[in-house]
């Protein structure tokens, strides 16, 4: 790789997977981490970008971040997958939803049937779950295969290869050839519509910002074939 791929200082944006990336999976920011973002946010735009909730990105991001709101009008937030996008707006002091690609009644019901049916087909349906197993956010239908609260190192114990998630993944896609169904986080499976996912939302976020790919340097932890990083790469 060049110095010219990988010279943070010729890019405008710095956008950041959050699972692997930025935190442990389901975990706040350390308090490292939310200092080294708060200042990066004093040269670049950041875009934080993955597949879990807004709620949840209050959770791991904003909270430990605190950020003052000039440091967070150049936050951009992209929750599931970039279906969804959020910017702060002083005017209000909230955050504020700019798009949301829901998906309907029924390709939310034919999701989740389908995640069910193939989890059980598959031996992957976990019966004394910790937390939710299915989520509905919106606009993503979210399989987490030990429940969305189970603790880090039981998710990282569950498929180190990603051989079930992508048996799961396949599994489903040919159940919902209309719908976008991808390998998630750490012991997710995340449905969109149809070529909604983080490259879309990458492909947003040049548009509001005027930007092209070369002003973006992004970071993620499963930017190989078949990880959710990869659609960006």
């Amino acid at each position: 790789m060049s110095e010219s791929t990988i010279n943070a200082s010729r890019r405008r944006v710095l956008a950041f997977d959050l699972d692997g990336t930025l935190a442990v999976t389901k975990s706040p920011l350390s308090a490292t981490m939310a200092d080294l973002l708060s200042r990066t946010l004093d040269v670049f735009e950041v875009c934080v970008i993955s597949g879990g909730s807004f709620r949840q990105f209050e959770t791991q991001v904003l909270n430990p971040l605190r950020l003052d709101p000039p440091r967070a009008t150049r936050l951009h937030l992209m929750p599931t997958s970039g279906t969804r996008y959020y910017r702060y707006d002083n005017s209000t002091s909230a955050w504020v939803q700019q798009y949301a690609e829901d998906l309907s009644a029924t390709e939310k019901t034919s999701a989740v049937a389908a995640l069910k049916q193939v989890a059980e087909q598959l031996g992957l349906w976990e019966q004394t779950p910790t937390g939710e197993v299915i989520e509905d956010r919106g606009s993503q239908i979210t399989f987490s295969a030990l429940g969305q609260q189970a603790p880090p190192e039981r998710k990282y114990q569950w498929d180190p290869d990603g051989a079930k998630k992508e048996a799961l993944r396949s599994g489903v896609a040919r159940l919902l050839p209309d719908l976008e169904v991808r390998a998630g986080g750490t012991t997710s499976i995340d449905i969109t519509r149809h070529e909604i996912d983080k490259a879309y939302g990458m492909r947003k976020l040049m548009e509001v910002l005027g930007l092209t790919s070369h002003d973006i340097l992004y970071f993620g932890d499963q930017l190989g074939v078949g990880g959710n990083d990869y659609a960006v790469k």
